[in-house]
This record gives C-alpha cells, structure tokens and sequence, in this order.
C-alpha cells in the first residue's frame, strides 16, 4: 500500500511566479513527512517526500481522478489522469521567448509507452519510435480540442504532452488525453480560455452509454467523441452504421451533458492550484485597429467585389493579389527602413478586409465567391476504370477538388499488423489519403505522410467502412487510396466519393454507396448562414467546418470543428439536414456513373477461392516438410489454411486458381460409403485386388466378390490395369475400405467385415486415419 493509500496529509506542489513574469516551483505550506523517509538535500532545498492533490468525479459510474504536484514538476503544468487502471501523465509548457511563426506555434504528443500493457516492442531496436496511426489521431482529438481557445496573437511555442503509463485494455486513453491537457494547461501560468473536457459516447441496447468500455464499444452502433466547454461545443468525430441525423443531436446533446462534472472539477483545481498566467506581446505584424476600415473603404472603391467573385481558385487570387499590391504600393515607400515590416501589417490588414467583405456578402446577399447560394453543390463530373491495370478505379471531380481512387485487393497475409497499446490484431481494410503539393499549386518538400493526411484518411475509412462486407463473404484484404489531384475545399470528402465509387468499379459488393460534403457556418450578431459544400477560403473565413458522411439511409462517419462558441442544437440539426440533402444529390450523380458493384471482379483482379476440408486432414494438403503445399503453390497461386479446415487460394488467374482447389479435393477426398467409382486395379494379391478409386485412395476387392463362380486366382477374373465399376461396401477403423462390384451385389454372399485392430477400440492405440 503506498503513502496516500494510507491517508497521510500530503503538501500541495505549488509554483510562484519569478521577477521575469515566469513560473518558479516551490513546496507549498503544510507539507509532511510521513516516518522513516529520511528528508534529502536537492538544490539546497529539502524534499519533504511524497506530495500533490487528487481531484476526484465519476464518469460513467467509474472513478475519473486527477493528481497534480506529484509527478513531473519543473514543467507548467502537469497532472496525472487515472480512469479504472488506465493512467496517463500530461505536460504542458510553453516557451519564455515569442516564436518568429505567423500561427499559433501548438504541438500535441501523444506518446504510447509498451510497458503500459506489459510488452516488449516488436520493433527491432525493442524500443517505442514514431507515433503510430492511433496514436497520431489520439494527439489530434486533443489538439481540436485546445487550438481554439488559445488568445488571438498568441505566439510562444507551447508543447502539450500526454504519455500513457498504464492501460488497462478497457478504457481508452484517446479521450482521457484531452481532459488531461484541460487540466494541465488550466493550472499552468499558460494563457488558455478552457477549461474544456472530452468524452466518448455509444449506443447500446437502445441506450446512450458514456465512456462504453472495449467490451460495450464492440456491441454499439455508435461511436461518438466530443469535446467543449461549460457553453459550448468545440469538436465532434463519429463513426456510425447509418445513424440518423435526430440521433446524432441528441448524442452530442448528452455528451455536453456528462461533460459538466469534469469542468467542474477542473475548475475547482484552477481556483485551489492554478498559477497566474503570464501576459505576452502580440507579434510585430499584428494588425493596428485603425488601418483595417479606411483600408477596407479604399479595396471597395478599387473593385474588392468583383476580384472576389472572379471564376476560379487561381484567376481569384491573381486579381486578389494584383488589388492587394496596388493598394500597399500606395501606402509604403520601399526606400524606409522598415518598409519590409510595414507591406507585412498591410496584408494583414487586407487580410481581415478580404474576410470580412466574403463574410458580408454571404450573410446579406447569399453569395459566394464562386457566384454559388449557401445550398448549391459545386458541378461534378465522374470517370470510372480510369487505369487500366488497376483493380479498381475512379476520379471524382468537385468544382475545382478532384480525387482519383484506387482499390487494390489482396490476400489476408496483406492485412496491416496494429501493434499498438491495443491487443495485437490486422486490420484487413486500409485507406491512405495523399495530398501532394502539386494539388494546391504550390512547391513543397514531399516526405512522408502528414497527421493532417492521416486524420483525413481515417475519417474517410472510417465513413466506407460501415459498408464493407464480412471477410467471410468476401476474403479480400483492402487498400484504398485516394490522390488528391485539386484542392479547393472538402478533398477528404471527395475521397470518400471516389474511394466509394473504386470499390463499386473492382466489384466489391459493398451494402450501399457513401457519399461526403463538407458543409460550413458564417454567424454574426445574431445572423447565420450554413454552407454547402465549401471552398477553402470560406473553411479559413467561417466559423464551423462540419463533414458529414453516410448512405441515402443514414450517417456512417461525421466530423464538426467549431472555430466559435454558441452553436445550438438547432443550427446542428438544420447544418444536418442541408448536409443529407447534399449528400442525396451526390449519391444521384454517382448513381448516373455506377448505380452498384460491378458483377464480377476487374480481369486484373486476384481470385480468392474458398473451401472448407476435415481439419483432421490438413496434413494431407501440407505434406511432410511442407512438400506438398510446395507442389501446389507452384501451380501459380498462394494458400492459406486456417485450423478449423478452412482454405483460401489466391491467385492472380482464376483457372490456376480452380486447378489448386481440384488437387486439394483429390487429396482430403474422403471415401463414403454407397459410393461407386469407375477404378482402376494397381495390384493382385493372393487374396484380392487393390483397386485405385481416386488420387492417393486405394480400396481393397477380395477374390469372393469378383465373381459367380468361385475362383482359384484374382488373374482369372481381372489383371492390373483393368477398369471395372466398384462400390464401397464398408471402412473399416483404420480407414481401409472394402469394395464390391455393384453388378453382383444380392448375387453371392458379401464378405464379412474385418475385425477391429487390436487396441483400435479398446482404449489402445487410436486407429490411423
């Protein structure tokens, strides 16, 4: 039993801040030390022994706490996050000196420690590298989740860190992460608007279960993670298998619900622990309040209207651009000396001046800068087996976003090993999103994936995945990947669309068609406008990005970041409803190209044939050393034997493929009795003849079954090589099989059946089969 189990009084971890507006740690007043912890010198200070505050609540009937000044103490802030026996250490720091960035210079680590689940890595060094898929989209909930609420102008690299030092398999540390960064960053002297608090929400049994365990999770139709405020909601990621859109609501409605307590608590280490946040200076190139109106009034007179409605991603920017610098000419003379600073608070300023006109016209005029209302869904033009070589393929066009999907399908030994915090599993279904430079017009290092390609992939698997059918019906491994040509807003939903209609183009018999639309808000003083289908400036300019994806039934995968507070359960509902009827018109445009999967699959496409023989002659199929499962994967196809008799053959030529599984019928073919045979005698004996009936399955006709009359020897009624017609009258426990010819059966006399082998029955050596 450690100290604070045996509840002695503990001192709480407190920091001060020093001369420089920057924290400094120090012990807190009442501190103990419990008996026979020898006090130690550390710095010239004394470590008074264990210290730090719990805070406790209940979540989802199970204990939430969280543990501040004991682990981890130099940093800003730091607490610990313990939820059944899943434990979790998060940091948050921020730099002294400003950043030179133009952003908010934010990082999330999600760091996934194996010795949290008792294992070794797999990995050849045997040590944790780089973050894996899962934990990239962990360290992305939380980064959604605290982005927002950092002050405007904000510039100080600051660094949240959240390791995982117990998992207990049950409860997720995904969405214990970012109540732990609440937390941490709350206490910290780092300016921060939370706190905020995340959770997770299933369906089972009709019911909405907060926080459902591993085991709850795998029974629920739902899987819903948001994130908010006491007020208001920040972020929204669902899976779903067709949830409509009125149950969605009210799922995000109890999530703010079971929120409140966590806040709380928060709240309640904040006002006990919290240190005094430190001011910071606006970076040199923050615009000045009394440039942005006599700038605006100025781009008006000089035709800001009409360059913003400009047909086309790239002509609109020209004569942005070419407005822009005309107006900054006029303004800064290139011979001062801070003239480089002086075009750079400008184009801030036009900047804002450029949103606001957009914001403007979309709430006064319900007018786009591509000429588009707030419901109008950009013209779309599809290709499907758009490569020749490819098992499936298609390119989907969105105004100016334009993605080719490509499906390739593969055997089970192509699924994706999942070695993470999880129990070790493959993931048969992949979809890898790419986003190239090229695909904006810009020139960039190409390296490798992205989190933002990650976390964009994941969403559209996520929404396809709903529809896939079983590995039992189809034994395929998936990949999917989408190349995103043109980018101009929403290229992770067109993804979907041309992942979509990939898989309809190689024949995957998919349970329905999925589209995607990203959908958007602009909303000021009281007013608002939804956005169908947005373009990327108006995902810059607005105030919601929400993707919704699903079938004509229902809502398989959803997306919301709210860059705002005050979004009611009304706007949701109706941001929903311009989404489905978005989404109808899609799902009808994609139907005009492919209105379901092809019948058969692609000429390039591999064939997976499926059968099922005894387990008990596996050994047969494998042969001694692997010999004969050799012979048969050098017909040209590969083959996989699960333990219960099960055996898929892969192959890139379906009569290779039918040529396997003849051969393996040959050889696990069992004789049954009643059965004939046109067979073939390979040997006499005194007392008979062995007659072959099938590859590798002799029977044995004794000599009073060959004929009317009795006969002296086997030669005088047959010779090897003859052909005769035969009958399997009994099997014997050994396995060997007795034959008749079916012609004289009821003429002569059958023979009697062999006696068991010694021991065979009586608890000796079991017979061979």
């Amino acid at each position: 039993m450690g100290l604070l189990e045996r509840g002695l009084k503990v001192g709480i971890h407190r920091h001060s801040l020093n001369a420089a507006g920057r924290f400094a740690s120090a012990a807190g007043a009442a501190t103990f030390v419990p008996a026979g912890i020898p006090k130690q010198t550390v710095g010239g200070a004394y470590n008074t022994g264990v210290i730090g505050k719990t805070y406790t609540t209940l979540l989802g009937g199970r204990e939430l706490t969280l543990e501040t000044g004991k682990l981890a103490k130099l940093v800003s802030g730091s607490v610990t996050l313990r939820y059944g026996d899943t434990l979790l250490l998060v940091t948050a720091q921020a730099r002294d000196d400003l950043s030179t960035l133009d952003f908010l210079p934010l990082t999330v680590e999600f760091e996934e420690r194996h010795y949290a689940v008792g294992k070794i890595p797999g990995s050849f060094p045997r040590r944790e590298g780089r973050p894996g898929e899962k934990a990239i989209l962990s360290a992305r909930i939380t980064d959604r989740q605290i982005r927002p609420l950092f002050p405007k102008g904000y510039r100080q690299e600051t660094q949240v860190i959240i390791t995982v030092l117990s998992a207990d398999g049950q409860n997720l540390p995904d969405v214990l992460g970012p109540i732990g960064a609440s937390a941490a960053l709350s206490i910290s002297d780092i300016p921060w608007g939370g706190p905020t608090a995340c959770v997770r929400v299933g369906m089972v049994g009709g019911e909405y279960v907060v926080n459902p365990t591993v085991d709850q999770q795998a029974l629920s139709e739902l899987d819903l993670v948001v994130a908010g405020t006491r007020d208001a909601i920040l972020m929204v990621e669902a899976g779903a298998k067709g949830a409509s859109e009125d149950l969605l609501v009210g799922a995000i409605e109890f999530a703010h619900a079971q929120m409140q307590p966590i806040i709380d608590l928060i709240e309640q280490m904040r006002a006990e622990l919290g240190h005094e946040k430190f001011t910071f200076i606006e970076p040199a190139s923050a615009v000045s309040v009394d440039v942005v109106p006599e700038l605006a009034d100025a781009a008006r007179a000089a035709g800001l209207k009409d360059a913003l409605l400009t047909p086309g991603k790239k002509d609109r920017g020209a004569r942005l651009k070419a407005l822009r610098d005309g107006l900054i000419a006029g303004r800064v003379n290139p011979e001062d000396a801070d003239a480089a600073a002086q075009i750079t608070h400008y184009k801030n300023a036009f900047n804002k001046v450029e949103k606001a006109e957009l914001r403007r016209l979309i709430l006064d005029d319900d007018l786009r800068a591509d000429g588009r209302n707030t419901r109008t869904v950009r013209p779309i033009w599809i290709e499907a087996r758009a490569l020749p070589r490819a098992h499936g393929s298609a390119i989907f066009t969105r105004g100016e976003t334009q993605v080719l999907g490509v499906a390739t399908l593969g055997t089970e030994r192509d699924a994706v090993l999942i070695d993470d915090l999880t129990a070790e599993t493959e993931d048969k279904f992949m979809l890898h999103y790419n986003f190239p430079p090229y695909s904006t017009g810009e020139v960039k290092r190409v390296g490798g994936q992205s989190r933002r390609e990650i976390g964009h992939g994941n969403l559209a698997k996520r929404a396809i995945r709903a529809v896939l059918p079983s590995f039992e019906s189809f034994p395929y491994t998936i990949r999917l990947v989408g190349e995103v040509l043109e980018s101009n807003g929403s290229s992770s939903m067109a993804t979907v669309c041309a992942g979509t209609l990939a898989l309809m183009d190689a024949g995957v018999p998919i349970t329905a068609p999925v589209a995607g639309v990203a959908m958007g808000l602009v909303m000021e003083d009281g007013r608002y406008r939804i956005l169908t289908d947005i373009l990327g400036l108006e995902d810059a300019l607005g105030d919601m990005d929400f993707k919704v994806c699903g079938t004509a039934q229902g809502v398989t995968a959803l997306q919301m970041d709210i860059k705002i507070a005050g979004i009611t359960p009304a706007i949701m509902r109706e941001a929903l409803s311009q989404a489905r009827d978005a989404r109808m018109h899609i799902l009808s445009k994609m139907a005009e190209v492919l209105p379901a999967p092809r019948s058969e699959l692609a000429p390039t496409a591999p064939r997976i044939v499926t059968m099922k023989i005894n387990a008990e002659l596996i050994g047969k199929v494998i042969g001694p050393g692997g010999k004969q499962i050799r012979e048969l994967e050098a017909l040209g196809a590969s083959i996989n034997i699960d333990e219960d008799g099960t055996i898929r053959i892969f192959s890139a030529s379906g009569a290779n493929a039918d040529a396997v599984r003849a051969r393996i019928e040959s050889l696990t073919r069992e004789a049954k009795v009643g059965e004939e045979f046109e067979g073939t005698v390979v040997k006499t004996t005194p007392f008979g003849a062995f007659i072959n009936l099938f590859a590798g399955q002799d029977g044995m006709l004794h000599i009073s079954q060959m004929s009317e009359q009795r006969i002296q020897t086997v030669e005088e009624a047959m010779n090897v090589g003859d052909k005769l017609r035969v009958k399997i009258a009994g099997v014997d426990d050994r396995g060997k099989i007795d034959l008749i010819r079916p012609e004289l059966e009821g003429k002569i006399a059958p023979r009697e059946p062999r006696a068991p082998r010694e021991g065979g029955d009586r608890g000796g050596r079991p017979p061979r089969r």
